[in-house]
């Protein structure tokens, strides 16, 4: 049987990867291939012009804007010198085609985008005389604009749009976008009325100060939030449970309030336009008032219940508020992650866009050129989204492990002061040497979850209303199934991780020991982590409320009587986005210290030799748990029991 590092003697000191040995060797070369493959993709996309044909842009003859071009077979306006032509102009680019997500219109090589408003062909004919830019078709000239019978099929659609080009890619696009109203309106199929979707824009684009601002207010109270869990652990249980009840009470009383006061105002001196924008705003007031109010209702009763495990919750949060003063930078994890998440989505869209626009030239029905890609390279899409799963997911992995290996460091180290001095950097290294295999191997399995339940959901939209009531709830069914598999082995993964960090040992076997572990103490579990969940939730349910309601009272009195529905869900989205980033570093850190904790009880008692590493916060909770206990009858045989070992030996 093997030793833990919990039944050593207080002389000897855990220290992390004794053996100094890569985990999951082959699972790491395996995911470094995967990522050859994507680069493979990314290089075959620009090797074949796409690169050129994406930034410079192509017409609808398959010419190259800016440069010179071959002539293709069979195809006519092919191979024109278009030197002087750097940007694409679309005779109607409000025309797009959602299906196959591309504009329907014939594109162009123009000298210039038009700056103005053409209302007719003789504004078109003047502009091409004065900018030297064609905005009909190559065969037809200036001078034939307005005497042509063809012009209504070879020239733009009146009135043409003032547009300009868009920076880096060389594409006339619309200065208003409105145009593009009716294809938002395509997407929304329960709208029945399509002059609520313009007044929701209106409102959008009426607030996009109001909403930047809020969006900046959810940004710092996460961070004012993440201040006082740092400073003031010990009350933060009882100042949430307190500020969430006080919120959601002065919330819901805020909404009846505005809901009573706008019902009682006088509607006979406004139009029937600011008429029907004040029914809506009633109507969203009300279903406000009654959501909250249900929220609220259920909310005290879940406190109420759980009143009694507040105590578990102090102690685990006091030690999680130790570990950020020593730890400051764990702060920053979030922005790291995400600056790794955005580069690499960024890299994503750009090669998914070269794709989009690789291939060889093929006329289609209309005549016009289009690329496509055939044989085996056609497959390529979907190698690339799975890689965009499984590397987002990897990312993911690998701060789940440097935070781990940070906060296993701290607890199992006795002294303090004898802390790396810069245990998140150790952290990363050691995550480097050893442990990527580990982090892509826990990656991959999340991936093989993710992958059937994204295409379950395809199905399902693309057959929603076609199939049948027993069709429809098997999908349904096996998507919540697969939804909590992927909640469930995520949880396993970050304790897997945790192992990992303790013991060194590869992915099964820290899963299996996290497993053993996670199940001997099933109620602590469903005690300390979930209470302490609970209680970030309740954090970020308060700055939710602290958002929520700021954007209630300045949306509710600006001086543009507007729709505020819609602003006010993407300012409410946003801030629960926000203060999820922050908040869940802080959960991933009582995560941890739990496990390290359910080790730490497991295989020592206090006594000589067989000393806790715990802090003496976490030692009185075990004390007064006892004691509880004993009084109980129960004579503390729940802490008595053994578990197997694991297999993390001192030096």
């Amino acid at each position: 049987m093997g030793v833990s590092p919990c039944c050593q003697s207080s002389k000897r000191e855990w220290k992390p990867l004794e053996d100094r040995s890569c985990t999951d060797i082959p699972w790491l070369l395996l995911f470094i291939l995967f990522c050859i493959g994507m680069g493979f993709i990314c290089g075959f996309s620009i090797a074949t012009g796409a690169a050129a044909r994406l930034v410079s842009g192509y017409d609808s003859y398959g010419n190259i804007c800016g440069q010179k071009n071959t002539k293709l077979e069979a195809i006519p306006n092919s191979g024109m010198d278009h030197t002087q032509r750097k940007y694409v102009f679309f005779l109607d680019p409000c025309n797009l085609d959602l299906i196959n997500r591309k504009i329907k219109s014939v594109a162009l090589c123009v000298a210039a985008c038009p700056r103005q408003e053409l209302k007719t062909l003789s504004d078109v004919q003047k502009f091409a005389e004065m900018n030297g830019s064609a905005l009909c078709s190559y065969n037809l000239k200036p001078s034939e604009y307005t005497t042509s019978s063809k012009s209504s099929v070879l020239c733009p659609k009146l009135p043409v749009p003032a547009s300009a080009p868009i920076p880096f890619f060389h594409r006339c696009a619309p200065v208003n976008i409105s145009c593009y109203a009716k294809f938002a309106e395509a997407l929304i199929t329960f709208v029945s009325d399509n002059s609520v979707l313009h007044r929701l824009i209106s409102g959008v684009m009426t607030s996009k100060e109001i909403i930047l601002g809020l969006c900046l207010l959810s940004l710092v109270l996460s961070m004012i939030l993440m201040v006082i869990i740092r400073y003031i652990s010990r009350v933060l249980v009882w100042i949430l449970t307190i500020l969430v009840i006080l919120g959601s009470l002065g919330g819901t009383g805020v909404l009846w309030w505005l809901y009573a006061k706008q019902r009682r105002s006088p509607k006979e001196t406004i139009t029937p336009e600011q008429l029907q924008i004040a029914e809506d705003n009633l109507r969203a007031l009300l279903i406000y008032a009654i959501s909250a109010t249900v929220f609220t209702v259920i909310l005290f009763l879940i406190m109420l219940v759980m009143r009694k495990r507040v105590a578990l919750t102090i102690a685990l949060f006091h030690v999680a508020g130790k570990v950020f003063i020593h730890l400051p930078l764990l702060v920053f994890q979030p922005f790291w992650t995400f600056f790794a998440l955005v580069l690499f989505w960024a890299y994503w869209i750009m090669t998914l866009l070269f794709l989009g626009t690789t291939g060889s030239p093929v006329q289609n029905e209309q005549g016009f050129v289009e690329f496509k890609i055939s044989g085996p390279l056609q497959y390529m899409w979907w190698y690339h989204v799975v890689g965009l799963i499984w590397i987002s997911e990897f990312i993911l992995a690998c701060q789940q492990m440097t935070v781990a290996g940070a906060v296993v460091t701290y607890y199992f180290t006795r002294d303090k002061r004898n802390l790396p001095f810069t245990p998140i950097l150790a952290s990363v290294n050691r995550l480097i040497r050893y442990h990527l295999g580990t982090v892509a191997k826990g990656s991959f399995i999340i991936t093989l979850v993710k992958i059937p339940r994204m295409i379950l959901m395809y199905i399902h939209s693309q057959l929603k209303g076609k199939e049948n009531a027993c069709a429809r709830c098997v999908l349904k069914s096996c998507i919540c199934c697969l939804w909590c598999l992927e909640k469930c082995l995520n949880y396993l993964n970050q304790n897997a991780y945790t192992a990992t960090a303790i013991n060194s040992t590869n992915f099964c076997t820290s899963a299996k020991d996290a497993f053993v572990i996670l199940v001997e103490n099933a109620l602590r579990v469903a005690t300390i982590n979930t209470v302490g969940d609970f209680m970030l939730f309740l954090g970020k349910v308060l700055i939710v409320c602290s958002t929520g309601l700021a954007g209630i009272m300045l949306l509710n009195y600006q001086q543009d009587y507007t729709v505020w529905v819609l602003p006010l869900i993407i300012v409410c989205l946003f801030a629960f986005l926000v203060a999820h980033c922050f908040l869940s570093i802080y959960e991933m850190v009582v995560d941890v210290l739990f496990l390290c904790f359910a080790i730490d009880t497991k295989y020592n008692d206090g006594s000589p030799g067989r000393e806790f590493y715990m802090d003496k916060v976490l030692m009185e909770f075990v004390e007064n748990s006892r004691k509880a206990m004993k009084e109980a009858g129960k004579g503390g045989v729940a802490d008595a029991r053994e578990l197997k070992p694991m297999r993390r030996r001192l030096q």
